[in-house]
């Protein structure tokens, strides 16, 4: 599952905006890169897709507007390409909030309210993965608590509201270290036992590689699970083993994105490797708490470790959107003297 358009509807600052997730053949985009100042929709626009898919499409709420030129309620209408989710399919799956009031036929909105039906059932089935990171995220020091993993580590619920501005949902710090300390903890008893083929055994090796991908380039790396305290640990770059609570806190985050993207791709595709399997995340404000340095080769890096899934990603950094193609990028700008949102992309988003 793959985004290709959105329409927003009488929603945040937009009055009617169609933002293209695909090039000009359709094709969807694996990194999309909104980049704006404070104000121009972007973490609007990440709610708005977590709200209109494909397993979870509900009605959108009417935010704040400085100039409401419309009674209408507000609503989105969302493009998907299913991919993995549904090969033979060929044409875009359309999502639209219950809401919604679109220019079609009586017709063709019983087949859209058809299909979409359908795919709500097939969506709470399997895949259909969506992983939402918001901006708001923090890491506490608290200790690894493994508890019931087949109802919480192993299960995607397609149905899970994703939240982008309640920080106290926000905590990563022990869903983090849950997944990597379990998987290891499994991969080894699944050696114990002959079975170094498990599907656990597979989910720590491909986790693994994802992490190298993200860390490499600050020359740490993922040790496992210390085997008295079940914390996970890494090595430093000068050979010191530190626990995950002790990493530089900007590592902090690009480790809890593979991992927590690693996861939901495992659970909704529990007979493939994940690192192959489709997905869409959306990451609000990536640049948060990272260096400059690195601000400029983030997106290259999630590309690189999970190549398969599109990234939709919201930054104000202009370092983040220097180390972007053209091509990724989004540019919302806010018309001078007014409250419209115009919308650039690619040569045309560079020189704004």
């Amino acid at each position: 599952m793959l985004l290709l358009r959105l329409r927003l509807v009488s929603l945040g600052p937009f009055e009617d905006i169609t933002i293209p997730f695909c090039d000009d053949e359709g094709i969807p985009k694996p990194v999309v890169v909104l980049f704006g100042a404070e104000g121009v929709g972007k973490t609007t626009i990440l709610s708005a897709i977590a709200m209109t898919r494909p397993g979870h499409a509900i009605a959108q709420h009417q935010p704040w507007r400085a100039e409401p030129s419309s009674d209408a309620p507000p609503f989105v209408v969302s493009e998907w390409h299913l991919g993995d989710d549904d090969p033979a399919r060929p044409h875009p799956l359309k999502v639209a909030s219950p809401n919604a009031r679109l220019d079609e036929r009586d017709d063709e909105a019983l087949q859209r309210r058809r299909e979409q039906a359908l795919f709500d059932r097939r969506a709470a089935e399997r895949g259909f993965v969506l992983v939402a990171l918001s901006g708001a995220r923090w890491f506490s020091r608290t200790a690894v608590m493994l508890s019931s993993p087949e109802r919480t580590l192993l299960r995607y619920d397609v149905r899970s509201a994703a939240s982008f501005d309640d920080a106290t949902r926000t905590d990563l710090a022990r869903e983090t270290k849950q997944i990597l300390s379990f998987a290891c903890i499994t991969s080894a008893l699944a050696r114990q036992i002959d079975d170094p083929d498990s599907y656990m055994s597979r989910f720590e090796h491909a986790l693994r590689h994802v992490l190298a991908a993200l860390l490499d380039d600050d020359r740490y790396r993922f040790l496992g699970a210390d085997p008295v305290r079940l914390e996970p640990t890494f090595l430093d770059p000068e050979g010191r083993r530190v626990d995950f609570d002790d990493l530089p806190r900007s590592l902090r985050h690009l480790v809890s994105f593979g991992a927590l993207v690693m996861r939901s791709l495992a659970a909704a595709w529990p007979d493939r490797d994940p690192r192959e399997s489709e997905g869409v995340v959306l990451l609000d404000d990536v640049e948060s708490e990272q260096p400059l340095f690195r601000q400029k080769t983030i997106v290259r890096r999630l590309h690189h470790a999970l190549p398969r899934v599109q990234w939709i990603i919201t930054t104000s950094s202009t370092d983040v959107a220097m180390g972007c193609a053209a091509t990724d990028l989004v540019v919302l700008r806010r018309r001078p003297g007014g409250a419209a949102i115009d919308l650039h992309e690619g040569v045309d988003a560079v020189l704004h």
